[in-house]
C-alpha cells in the first residue's frame, strides 16, 4: 500500500540530532566559485558521494536480479499519463517507466546525481543550469534520448502539464541547445533550488505525442527511458511492469543494486480491508501497516505464524507532514480563525487515538514536527522571530507567542473543549439558537465532510469514517450536524481538484528539503487555480515571504529558520485538524523479499521500495 505522494513523513526523535549534525556539516562546505561540469549537485555544499562512486550507500550492489514483487493500491485508475491533470493515473508509471536528467539520493536532504545527464553545470549564482546528456541514454524502443526530447518535455510539461510543473517553469527565461548533447536553462532570477528542480523533470519521447493533445489523459502506454516497460494493463484493476533487459542505464554505478525485480505488479482493490485480505492470502507480497493497534493485534494469520511473512520496522529522519481534516476557507464559514480553532477544540484526539489506535502513535504537532525543521515550543526567537516580525499585525494568534494543540480528554466529551469552542464561536458571531448553531442572520452553521470511500494513501476508508463519525458526534453539543458524503475515487479527485468541498481528509508529506513546491501547497495562486495542493485555500503573505526566504537561503541555518517560521504560519493558521503519525514505517513482507541493512535518511520513501529491494529466488 503506497503512503507517498511526497507522502507521509515520520521521523525518529532520537535521530534528529544526527540530522542536525549533517546539516551543519553541509552548511560548512564551500560553494563552487566558478561554473564547471559535475557529476551531481546539492542544495547546499557538495554532494556526499564523490565522482566515481560505485553505488548508492543504501543499495546492495550484490543484490540478485529476478523475481516478482506484488503491491496493492486502493481504488482504480483510468490513465497511464501521470504528468497531466486529467484522469486518475496508475501508480508506478512515473516511477518505473520515465526518467529525469538527474536522480535523487534519499540518503541526503536534497542531492541529485546524473542519470540521463552525465554532468550538470550551474552558474555560481545559479541563474542558469546546463546538462550534458549521456551519449548512451535511450528510450525503451531503442531510440536515443535527444536534446530535442528534453526541450520538448520541459516546454510541454511547463505549459500543458499538471499544475505542479507550472510554478518552476514560470521562472525559466529560456531553454536552448548549446551543443549536440547539451541543453541550458536560463532563469528569470537567481534561485538556489531551480537547477535541482529542473533536473527532476521527466523526459518524454516527443515523437510519441506528436499531433496529440498532451493535456488529455490516455491509456496509451508511454515510451520511457526507465528500467521498466509496461507489460500488461487491466484498466482500473492491475498494471504490471517488466524489467527491460536492454535498459540503457543498467551498468551505471547509480543503478548498482537498484531495479532488481524482473516484474513489479500493482493490484487495485476496493478498499484497505480487501487489500489486507489479499496480503493475508499471499496475493500481495508487501503490506504497509498504518495502524499501530493492528500491527500489534492483527498479525497472527497463517503466513505470519509459519514464518512466511516477516514484520519489519524501518526508521527515518523526515518530518511528520500534515494529515487530518482540512477546512476549506473558500467557504465563508471557515474564513475566521476562531471558527477553525473551535473545530480543532472539538476534535478530541486523545479519545479518538485511544479508541481507534490504542494510543500508540503520537499526534502531529505541526507540519514539520519531529524534525529539525519543525517549529520550537514557546515564543519565536532569533532568526525565526526576525523573519516573522514584519507580518506581526497580520499573523494568526500563536505564531509569535507560541501555539499548542488542545490536550483532549480520555472521555468522549471534552467539556472544557466544548466551553472553549462555544466562546470562540460566539466571538465569531455564532451562537446556539433552538438547538442549532446560527449567526445573527439566522444562517445555520452547516457544512459537508467529503470522504473517498476507498480511503487514502495512509488511512483506510473504514478508519477515516470511524474518525469522522466520532468527530461528528462530538460536534453535537455545539449544535452542529455535518453532512457526510462518500464518493468513489474518480469523483473525489474531481471534486478536490476543483475545491468543491467544505471539509475533507488531507495528507501532505513533507521532506527535509522543502522548496518552491511549497508555493503549490500553500501559495495564493492555489486559491483559484484548480489542481493545486492548497486545499485549504490559504492566501498568506507571511507564508509566501517565508517560502521566498527558504528558497533564497544561502546557508543551512537560514534555511532551517525560514522553514521553522513557515511551520508557525501554517500551524497557527489552523487550517487542518491533525491526527497521529507513526515514527517508523511498519512493513510486513514475504520472507523471500529483502532490503539492504543500510537505511537511508528518508527511510521507507520513494526510491526505497521496490527500487532497492530484491527477492531471493533460490
Amino acid at each position: 500500500m503506497r503512503i507517498f505522494e511526497n507522502l507521509n513523513n515520520h521521523a525518529l526523535g532520537g535521530m534528529v540530532a544526527g540530522l542536525g549534525t549533517l546539516l551543519a556539516g553541509v552548511a560548512a562546505m564551500p560553494l563552487a566559485s566558478v561554473a564547471e561540469p559535475a557529476h551531481g549537485i546539492a542544495i547546499y555544499g557538495e554532494p556526499a558521494l564523490p565522482q566515481g562512486f560505485d553505488h548508492l550507500p543504501y543499495a546492495n550492489p550484490d543484490a540478485p536480479k529476478g523475481g516478482t514483487i506484488r503491491l496493492a493500491e486502493p481504488g482504480g485508475f483510468d490513465s497511464l499519463k501521470p504528468w497531466v491533470l486529467k484522469g486518475n493515473a496508475a501508480w508506478g508509471v512515473g516511477v518505473h517507466v520515465s526518467e529525469s536528467l538527474m536522480m535523487r539520493s534519499i540518503d541526503e536532504p536534497f542531492t541529485l546525481y546524473g542519470l540521463l545527464a552525465e554532468t550538470i553545470e550551474v552558474a555560481p549564482d545559479r541563474t542558469w543550469v546546463e546538462f550534458t546528456l549521456r551519449p548512451e541514454a535511450a528510450f525503451s524502443d531503442g531510440s536515443p534520448v535527444t536534446v530535442e526530447d528534453v526541450i520538448w518535455s520541459y516546454e510541454t510539461l511547463g505549459t500543458e502539464g499538471h499544475p505542479r510543473y507550472l510554478a518552476a517553469w514560470s521562472k525559466v527565461a529560456a531553454i536552448e541547445a548549446t551543443g549536440p548533447r547539451k541543453v541550458r536553462l536560463t532563469f528569470t532570477e537567481a534561485d538556489r533550488e531551480l537547477p535541482l528542480l529542473m533536473g527532476l523533470r521527466p523526459i518524454l519521447k516527443q515523437a510519441q505525442w506528436a499531433g496529440k493533445d498532451f493535456a488529455d489523459s490516455t491509456l496509451e502506454p508511454p515510451i520511457g527511458s526507465g528500467a521498466y516497460v509496461i507489460d500488461r494493463v487491466d484498466p482500473g484493476r492491475a498494471i504490471t511492469f517488466r524489467r527491460n533487459p536492454d535498459y540503457w542505464g543498467r551498468d551505471l554505478p547509480l543503478m548498482a543494486g537498484v531495479n532488481n525485480f524482473d516484474v513489479i505488479r500493482y493490484d487495485y482493490f476496493g478498499d484497505a480491508n480487501a487489500m489486507f485480505e489479499a496480503f493475508k492470502a499471499g496475493e500481495v507480497t508487501v503490506w504497509r501497516e498504518l495502524s499501530a493497534q493492528n500491527w500489534a493485534s492483527e498479525y497472527d494469520f497463517p503466513l505470519v505464524t509459519r514464518g512466511d511473512v516477516i514484520k519489519a520496522e524501518i526508521a527515518n529522519e523526515r518530518p511528520s507532514g500534515i494529515v487530518g481534516l482540512v477546512m476549506n476557507t473558500r467557504n465563508p464559514i471557515f474564513a475566521d480563525w476562531r471558527v477553525r480553532q473551535a473545530m480543532i477544540e472539538m476534535f478530541n484526539f486523545r479519545f479518538i487515538n485511544q479508541t481507534l489506535n490504542g494510543g500508540a502513535d503520537p499526534r502531529i504537532a505541526s507540519y514539520f514536527s519531529n524534525s529539525v525543521l519543525g517549529m520550537d515550543d514557546g515564543p519565536a526567537a532569533g532568526r525565526v522571530a526576525d523573519l516573522l516580525a514584519p507580518f506581526a499585525d497580520s499573523l494568526p494568534p500563536g505564531a509569535l507567542e507560541g501555539y499548542a494543540l488542545p490536550e483532549g480528554s480520555d472521555r468522549a466529551m471534552d467539556r472544557a473543549a466544548v466551553r472553549r469552542a462555544l466562546a470562540l464561536m460566539a466571538e465569531a458571531g455564532w451562537t446556539i439558537q433552538d438547538g442549532q448553531l446560527k449567526n445573527d442572520q439566522g444562517q445555520t452553521f452547516d457544512f459537508e465532510i467529503l470522504l473517498n470511500q476507498n480511503g487514502s494513501a495512509m488511512r483506510s476508508g473504514s478508519e477515516t469514517r470511524q474518525i469522522v463519525n466520532i468527530y461528528v458526534e462530538a460536534l453535537r453539543p455545539l449544535g452542529i450536524t455535518p453532512r457526510l458524503t462518500l464518493t468513489d475515487a474518480a469523483q473525489y479527485v474531481e471534486r478536490t481538484n476543483n475545491y468543491q468541498f467544505d471539509m475533507t481528509w488531507y495528507e501532505r508529506g513533507l521532506s527535509l528539503s522543502p522548496g518552491s513546491e511549497q508555493r503549490l501547497y500553500w501559495g495564493a495562486d492555489g486559491v483559484t487555480t484548480p489542481g493545486s495542493r492548497n486545499w485549504m485555500g490559504m492566501d498568506s503573505p507571511a507564508a509566501g515571504a517565508m517560502i521566498d526566504a527558504m528558497v533564497g537561503s544561502d546557508t543551512a541555518e537560514d534555511f532551517t529558520a525560514a522553514v521553522q517560521a513557515l511551520d508557525r504560519v501554517l500551524t497557527t493558521g489552523r487550517y487542518v485538524i491533525p491526527v497521529s503519525f507513526s515514527p517508523v514505517s511498519r512493513l510486513a513482507h514475504a520472507k523471500d523479499l529483502n532490503y539492504p541493512d543500510e537505511i537511508p535518511v528518508y527511510g521507507d520513501w520513494p526510491g526505497f521500495l521496490p527500487e532497492v529491494w530484491w527477492q531471493e529466488t533460490n
